[in-house]
């Protein structure tokens, strides 16, 4: 479950790092088939987050109004927040874990 935890949010961050994106360069950039990237999608939208797909050769995957994550720095507290309008709370901290992970990979 990490793997997939991590994957769903490169998959966010790449949505969010410009307007479009085709499903088989999505599938490339994450090594996986472009079956895996729409159960991605499927797993970020049943987190409330709007991802909106557009079939066709000018088509493609993107990130509607809403969908970033919620980034807090702080001193005291854990250095990333993720919110998710219901989630269970297992899965939000799982999310928060991975996203910290990930955080930590830039930040070396």
């Amino acid at each position: 479950m990490a793997e997939t935890t991590h994957r769903v949010l490169r998959l966010l961050s790449l949505l969010e790092s410009r307007p479009v994106w085709a499903g088989p360069e999505l599938a490339e950039r994450l090594a996986v088939t472009t079956r895996t990237v729409r159960r991605d999608v499927e797993r970020l939208r049943g987190l409330g987050y709007p991802v909106a797909a557009e079939p066709g050769v000018s088509g493609g995957y993107r990130l509607g109004a809403g969908g970033r994550i919620l980034v807090r720095p702080s001193g005291t507290e854990p250095a990333l927040r993720v919110m998710v309008e219901g989630a269970d709370a297992a899965l939000v901290r799982e999310l928060a874990d991975a996203l910290a992970a990930l955080a930590g990979e830039r930040l070396h």
